[in-house]
């Protein structure tokens, strides 16, 4: 992975995404680390979390995580999400994200010279050629060891740079005992290009 200590950096990550990728490999996300070990690769300037919920309920599974990565260096971009029932009678969530992480990116592309985006969605291969014509840079954060990989080639190819997740597990695993906010322990996380997924839930460490 490249990273020059004077670019201005951000993080862009689709939360369901990036979540259902680092369970199909098998650990959980400790997301103050993550922070912390992107905060030093450059000039950090802000680190966006995209997530769907469910707001007509009164507590909301995944609230917990939320609230806490609100409170800790990063910024979320929340939207309803809308609940239904699939063919087999199981409760699915649908929150499709992509919209409103497009627009960030496009957004904040001219005070930065270096956008990582955690998705493996091929949706965004065109996002990412159209900030690489305002002459960003753009890393994508998946992973291919998954089966079925969860990086889309084309999206890959696009991107300046891909780092594969696995890579990035010793930095940023979260380690049994620690303290450091909510888990989501059990989901059915979907990257179906819909943004399906079962609603999951969530224990406080």
């Amino acid at each position: 992975m490249t990273f020059y200590p004077q670019e201005r950096l951000a993080l862009f990550i689709d939360g369901s995404n990036l979540y259902a990728a680092a369970k199909a490999l098998d650990f959980d996300i400790d997301y103050k680390q993550l922070l912390k070990f992107f905060k030093g690769k450059g000039q950090f300037v802000r680190a966006f979390y995209y997530t769907a919920l469910l707001e007509d309920q009164e507590y909301s599974p995944i609230r917990p995580l939320v609230d806490w990565l609100d409170y800790n260096g990063y910024t979320m971009v929340t939207k309803p999400a809308k609940e239904f029932t699939d063919s087999a009678g199981r409760r699915k969530i649908k929150g499709n994200m992509d919209i409103e992480l497009a627009v960030d990116v496009i957004a904040m592309a001219p005070g930065l010279d270096h956008a990582v985006i955690f998705s493996g969605d091929g949706d965004f291969r065109y996002l990412v050629e159209a900030v690489q014509r305002m002459g960003l840079r753009v890393t994508v954060v998946s992973t291919m060891r998954s089966q079925p990989p969860m990086i889309a080639d084309e999206l890959r190819r696009q991107a300046d740079e891909f780092i594969e997740l696995v890579d990035l597990q010793a930095e940023i695993q979260r380690q049994p005992g620690s303290n450091d906010g909510p888990v989501i322990a059990r989901s059915e996380l979907e990257t179906e290009p819909e943004e399906e997924f079962d609603d999951p839930q969530v224990e406080i460490a």
